[in-house]
């Protein structure tokens, strides 16, 4: 995983409530074993008028420009909710984004973006809708804890201090755990011969 502290990019505002797991990744694109690819499906039944992905749906906010470059998601309340499903996170890397910003989150989403990268922030509605009108490019910065805007308006956010530290070093829950190998051997060492 690569470390994460700051971030400029273009953020596509998609303001529904509620968008659940099935409309970031569809169940019919769930059968691949790596986590490549997957951002050709994102918001697969939005993006598409078509089945096969074919068409492009030149109303879906990520067809137009510049929103077809943005690396930053404005999003509504309980983004991710439904299935656990952790190719939602991978949907959404693939694709280019590094942050997504919304109201709230479901647990599981906040979890399995968070272990694989995806930075979440969670701003008031009244702030995701300042970033909307200013239509520029925005800086998502995690080492300040700090969204700002083109008028140089900050807005602040929280981050659990630990999802914070493995962002910051690239730690997903196996590297944090290799962090700590000198530790383990020292513990195993220790152990008798019999455990």
């Amino acid at each position: 995983m690569q470390p994460f502290t700051c971030h400029r990019g273009i953020a596509a505002p998609l303001l529904h409530a509620n968008i659940d797991t099935d409309q970031l990744i569809p169940k019919q694109f769930l059968a691949k074993v790596s986590r490549d690819g997957f951002g050709v499906h994102l918001f697969h039944d939005w993006r598409y008028l078509d089945e096969a992905g074919q068409q492009p749906d030149p109303n879906f906010v990520l067809n137009q420009a510049p929103y077809q470059q943005a690396s930053i998601l404005l999003a509504g309340v309980n983004f991710g909710c439904g299935s656990s499903r952790e190719h939602a996170p991978w949907a959404l890397a693939d694709f280019g984004f590094k942050v997504v910003i919304a109201a709230s989150f479901a647990d599981i989403f906040y979890q399995n973006a968070l272990n694989n990268g995806l930075l979440p922030v969670v701003l008031p509605s009244a702030d995701i809708d300042a970033l909307v009108a200013t239509a520029a490019p925005i800086l998502v910065d995690l080492q300040q804890r700090v969204v700002v805007d083109d008028q140089d308006r900050r807005y602040p956010f929280e981050l659990d201090a630990a999802a914070r530290h493995n962002l910051l070093h690239g730690l997903d829950p196996i590297g944090e755990t290799l962090a700590l190998q000198a530790q383990i051997r020292a513990f195993e060492a220790q152990q008798p011969i019999w455990r």
